[in-house]
């Protein structure tokens, strides 16, 4: 077989939540453009409708948009049932949907605490489970989880201690899940980004000039440059991983 054979993803169903906008929507089209259909899920249905509608006219893939909040049980369960009722399996999941605020640990309100783990670390069990209880009877699949570097760094200028938090919530969460898993086939990966060029990052557009000198690459990543990574997660070209790590940062760890 053609090594790029293994990147190929035809045939495959896979699910981007958080995928009508930013690193999500850019993900999406990777998938698309390898091959697979994509079910856009978004917390907005008109907006998963136009990214679904986009990347299907670029592509020419089956495309689904769904309505759902990933902290909500019952939503992630109907958004399962939407896609399993529709395609009849799901190959690959790419778990990304996540929300940011900034306060200094000594003023975050229990309120803003509890949305953000709601949605960053709750989101991502409650997605990866219900997507799990597809794949395991399936007796395989590839789930990919949206992490951060921010789970390995306290971030500057601006402080985010519980944003921070969730993410290191989805990196153990997710090694725990892929040690479970292993056996029945069925991979969990993380995928930690730095700093990129999106809607979130556009929110600190006043402290990106801070951000480059911590940078050994020298700059802000495009939102573009994601989409290989969860490719190569989705596809048989990373067969044999498992609760493994990606780290796209532009070298900011090694410092």
């Amino acid at each position: 077989m053609n090594i790029l054979d293994k990147f190929r993803l035809n045939g495959k169903k896979a699910l981007v939540t958080g995928g009508s906008r930013g690193l999500g929507k850019v993900a999406a089209l990777g998938l698309a453009q390898a091959g697979a259909d994509v079910a856009i899920i978004a917390t907005q249905l008109q907006h998963a409708e136009a990214a679904a509608r986009e990347i299907a006219q670029q592509t020419g893939v089956e495309t689904l948009a769904i309505e759902a909040d990933v902290s909500d049980p019952v939503a992630v369960e109907k958004m399962i049932d939407q896609i399993i009722g529709r395609w009849g399996t799901l190959d690959i999941a790419f778990n990304n949907a996540g929300i940011a605020t900034c306060a200094n640990a000594e003023d975050i309100p229990l309120a803003d605490w509890k949305r953000v783990m709601d949605v960053n670390a709750t989101g991502v069990f409650l997605t990866t489970q219900a997507e799990a209880k597809v794949m395991l009877k399936q007796k395989k699949g590839s789930i990919i989880n949206m992490a951060s570097m921010s789970a390995h760094i306290a971030n500057l200028p601006q402080h985010a201690a519980h944003y921070a938090a969730s993410k290191a919530a989805v990196l153990q969460l997710s090694k725990a899940m892929a040690a479970e898993w292993a056996d029945r086939n069925v991979r969990v990966n993380v995928i930690s980004p730095g700093y990129h060029k999106t809607e979130m990052a556009a929110m600190f557009a006043d402290i990106m000039k801070e951000w480059i000198p911590r940078i050994p690459m020298g700059r802000i990543a495009e939102a573009e440059e994601l989409a290989g990574t969860v490719v190569f997660l989705a596809s048989d070209a990373s067969s044999y991983m498992t609760g493994s790590e990606i780290v796209s940062d532009g070298g900011y760890l090694l410092w």
